[in-house]
Order: structure tokens, then sequence, then C-alpha cells
């Protein structure tokens, strides 16, 4: 993901559950990403996975504020319409060459599904203790907070090799989350509906190559990202008293926020046309070259599991109560401390004392794959 990255957050229904190389480009200013060695990382894809991850922490730190200011509704209903589909995106586009192999499930366990046990585990734990909720269950079957994310891409990439064989996989896709949309007896295990609905950009990004990258970095459409997102912003103050802010977690089907059935295919693919043209807009500005930050992309798995704490500490502890938080100036303030506070924990300090949790080897659970050597040897020979 991202290195499996996503948000995460509460729908009205449930409150509580929250290689190809690229080829040089003659541009440098254009900051598109470039052709480098094998093995080496790419600084724009570390730099969009960064700052992404930011985006998703601080509209996080908006919701228990946005309620008293219009304008911060408006921009947190901008940012989720992009911040997950472009982590999606991203995630399909580096699972391209998942092709089921044992070293590859062996990652999927490894780097989704123990972290999904563990962290819905604490989360799950941390929500009975630190609010002293006893009702409070550990359920795997039920993704609770942050957790949906890495179960959703366990599945996306579990189904990457189906995706690969289709002539057309996004229509396909795109139909799956349009009759998801109107499926309320999907339910909640395993929080299919987002699994289902948020399907056509991970697909999206299995689609796309190299050159539909450069695309999107052309000055032009940096320019022209500019008027998007005002427009955008001014749009989503003038839809925030009158639409539902659910239908951008992609958690429910329409009859199940009060919508009729028909509602749902429609909005479905409103909001995908909509994430889609936002995304490009944030991709265009995200910069090619390597900056302070570019090697915390690396580490966005950490800064996305582990902020969640921070927040549902501050709100168990009752912090976001405090009025000055719900003036400008708090905002700013809690916008800028979970900026920082998400910053330190991609570093290289915090991902060592959690790798055991967050990127176990855990070499001693698997046999060794046979047919490794050969492919290895196969490789360097050619």
């Amino acid at each position: 993901m991202f290195h499996a990255v996503s948000s995460l957050v509460r729908s009205p229904r449930s409150s509580q559950n929250r290689n190809d190389q690229h080829r040089p480009a003659p541009d440098r200013s254009a900051g598109r990403p470039s052709q480098r060695p094998s093995g080496r990382r790419d600084a724009f894809f570390d730099n969009a996975k960064y700052l992404a991850i930011v985006l998703v922490a601080v509209a996080h730190a908006w919701e228990p504020l946005k309620g008293d200011s219009r304008l911060l509704q408006a921009a947190y209903l901008v940012v989720y319409a992009f911040h997950m589909p472009a982590f999606i995106i991203v995630s399909g586009y580096f699972s391209r060459s998942f092709d089921a192999s044992p070293s590859r499930v062996k990652r999927l366990v490894t780097g989704l599904v123990v972290p999904y046990v563990v962290f819905e585990t604490g989360y799950s734990l941390f929500k009975r203790y630190g609010d002293h909720s006893p009702g409070q269950e550990i359920s795997l079957l039920e993704p609770y907070y942050l957790t949906w994310f890495l179960i959703a891409l366990f599945i996306w990439r579990l189904t990457t090799p189906l995706w690969k064989t289709l002539r057309h996989p996004l229509p396909v896709a795109l139909g799956i989350a349009v009759l998801a949309s109107v499926s309320p007896g999907i339910g909640d295990d395993l929080d299919l509906q987002r699994v289902l609905q948020f399907l056509p950009f991970f697909v999206l990004g299995l689609c796309l190559r190299a050159e539909h990258v450069r695309l999107v970095r052309r000055r032009s459409v940096r320019v022209a990202a500019v008027p998007v997102f005002v427009l955008a912003l001014g749009f989503a103050w003038w839809a925030v008293p009158r639409m539902n802010a659910a239908w951008f977690y992609h958690r429910d089907s329409a009859q199940e926020l009060g919508a009729p059935w028909w509602v749902g295919p429609v909005m479905q693919l409103a909001l995908f046309g909509c994430s889609l043209v936002l995304t490009a807009g944030f991709l265009s500005w995200v910069p090619g070259r390597t900056l302070w930050f570019t090697s915390l992309g690396a580490g966005t798995l950490y800064g996305y599991l582990l902020h969640g704490f921070l927040l549902k500490a501050a709100e168990y502890r009752g912090w976001f109560d405090h009025p000055w938080l719900h003036r400008h100036v708090g905002e700013i303030a809690v916008s800028v401390l979970i900026a920082v506070a998400v910053t330190l924990l991609c570093t290289s300090p915090v991902r060592r004392v959690f790798r055991v949790v967050i990127e176990p080897r855990m070499e001693w659970a698997f046999r060794e794959d046979p047919l490794r050597g050969a492919r290895e040897r196969g490789k360097a020979s050619a």
C-alpha cells in the first residue's frame, strides 16, 4: 500500500467504528518520475505517499471539530473526496506485479494480515479500557476504525491476477461498486461495502502505466488544478447543509443512507469522477525531486496505523471538547500538531520499534520456496 496505507472515519450508521521503469523526463521542472536503477525508490511516489498520509491524519483530526465551521466541513469534504482514492490508486499501481507466488503471498500475510490482527485487537482494547467501554468486542470480522484498509488491500491484492486477465477490468469493477451501492444486505463483515465501493480505484491503479503518470505531471495539469480545487471547495461549501458526508466514506448503501436505490449508482459514478479529477490535481502538485520528507514515504504504514491512537486518546480524554479548539486558531493548531505527529511516526526510529508488529519477517512460519533459487538464477542469467 503505499506500503499498505488509507480513512477511516466513522459513518453516521456506526459512529464508533471508526515496474514499469520510468524513462528519464526531459523537463525536470515538471517533477516527472524518472527512471531509476533497480531497487531504488522513486522520489515522486514517496512524496505522494507522505503527503497523502498527512492529509489522512489531518482529516481525521478535523472530524470532531468540523461541526462548528462550515468552511472546515467544506475542506473536510474536499479532502475526503480524494485522499483515500489517491492512496488506493497508488496501492494498485504498485500491486501490478502481484502474481500469487509463495513469496508474494507471504508478504501479504506479514504485511497486511498480521498488522490487521494486531491493530484490530489493539484498537479494540484501547477503546475498551481507554474509553471505559466494556462492551467493545474484539472481532476480526468487523474492522474497527483504521484497520479496514488493511483487510481491503489484502482482498484487492488477492484478486489482482483476475483483474489482469480481464479485457476490460475497470468497467467490471465499476459495475461491482454500483451493485454494492444498492445492496444493503452485504452487511458489515470485513467492511465489504468499502471493499467493493473503493474497488474501482485499485483496479484503475493496476491499469496505469508510467506514461499515464507523466501525463498528470505536466505543467498544464498543475495550473488547471488550481481552479479545480477552488471550485471544489466552493461546491463543497454549498453542499455542506445539503449533502450527507457519509457518501464519501463508501461504507453504506443508498438505502442505508435514506436515499432511493437509484441514487446509489448516480452517486457512485459521480464521486468516482470527482475523485479522479481531484486525485490528478493532487498528484500534479507532488514534487518529483528528493526533499526532506521523501524518505518518510517508506514509513507511511506506520504513520497510518499509529496516528489513530493519538487521536483516540485525545477523544477519550475529552481534549477536543475545549472551546478554543473549535475556533479557527484552534483548528489550525490541531492540524499542525497532527501533521507533525504523523511525520514523526513515519521516521526510522519509530519504524525500528514497531517493525516487529507492522513488518514482521516471520521466517519461522513459512516453508522455503523450492522454486525461489531457480527464479533468482534465471533473473541473474537474463
